[in-house]
């Protein structure tokens, strides 16, 4: 059997679209592309072609992939961030554009000592050593080092799978990135002094474990659960990282954490329970979404 591309695509539109698959129009060619290995804009110049049996088989495989709920990017192994093209599969969390705020966020500090154009209440730095920390894809890390020169920074992960996924795409990237296994910042407690940054960033997991059931197909049965569940609070890791974060810090260091949408009030509280930070402020994202948590290294 063989088949005219307009006419295999407006099957995969119908098939995904009764499997209520978000965005059918746009995921019935973007799989399309990935099976051509060709971009979107080559689109226009493929209506008209006739695929063989053998690329209709294909086509159809990977349009039940979609239908089953396993999201694009882990079926074409990238996802986009900060206009690079990162590698994910099911051990990493698909990279966010919602995340893309807290980066930019990030680099504007690093690179102009001013927040939402607001200058800081430190002194500007010549070079930042920066952890991303619950690095999955590494995409926080990597974005950050190629987009300012005056970084080093080191990707940590407690799972072994996620790290070796950010190291692929450091290699890809071409980006000089240190790695560390561990559970959050007890690779850098030492027992005399601890391993200090500049920046400690961080995506960790925050959603409640009683909402995951209720998440997208998508997210709940294909994500992985270590990257999502923040506990019966959504607060586990936050406390965690709270309570370890200023012995980590430099003097002047700055703590960044992406937040639930209703998640401000509670962890800005766990910030200023410790009585080691100053400044501290949420952030929103373009949505206008609480995001952001941002905090400074007092008194040190």
């Amino acid at each position: 059997m063989s088949l005219n591309v307009k006419e295999i695509l407006e099957i995969g539109k119908r098939q995904l679209e009764e499997y209520n698959i978000a965005d059918a129009a746009i995921d019935c060619k973007l799989l399309y592309c990935y099976m051509m290995n060709i971009n979107t804009t080559a689109m226009i110049l493929e209506y008209q072609k006739t695929l063989d049996e053998e690329h209709c088989d294909e086509y159809f495989k990977l349009l039940d992939l979609r239908s089953s709920g396993m999201p694009l990017q882990y079926i074409t192994g990238t996802q986009e961030f900060m206009g690079m093209e990162f590698n994910v599969n099911e051990n990493v969390l698909i990279p966010r554009q919602d995340t893309e705020t807290m980066v930019e966020d990030a680099l504007e500090i690093i690179d102009q000592n001013t927040l939402r154009g607001e200058s800081l209440s430190i002194k500007a730095k010549g070079s930042w050593d920066i952890l991303d920390l619950c690095c999955g894809s590494g995409a926080i890390g990597i974005s950050i080092s190629k987009l300012s020169k005056n970084t080093k920074v080191t990707c940590s992960d407690l799972s072994g799978n996620a790290l070796q996924v950010a190291r692929t795409n450091a290699s890809k990237l071409n980006a000089k990135i240190a790695f560390k296994e561990g559970d959050l910042l007890e690779p850098f407690k030492g027992r005399f002094k601890n391993r200090k940054f500049d920046m400690i960033i961080s995506n960790p997991p925050y959603i409640k474990s009683d909402v995951i059931p209720g998440l997208q197909t998508e997210v709940k049965d294909h994500e992985p659960m270590m990257a999502l569940d923040g506990g019966e609070s959504g607060l586990d890791y936050y406390e965690r990282i709270i309570a370890d974060a200023a012995g980590c810090l430099k003097k002047e260091g700055i703590l960044m954490l992406e937040i639930g949408h209703d998640q401000r009030e509670d962890v800005c509280r766990l910030i200023e329970e410790t009585g080691s930070f100053k400044d501290i402020t949420g952030l929103k994202d373009l949505a206008g979404r609480d995001r952001i948590v941002f905090a400074i290294v007092a008194g040190k």
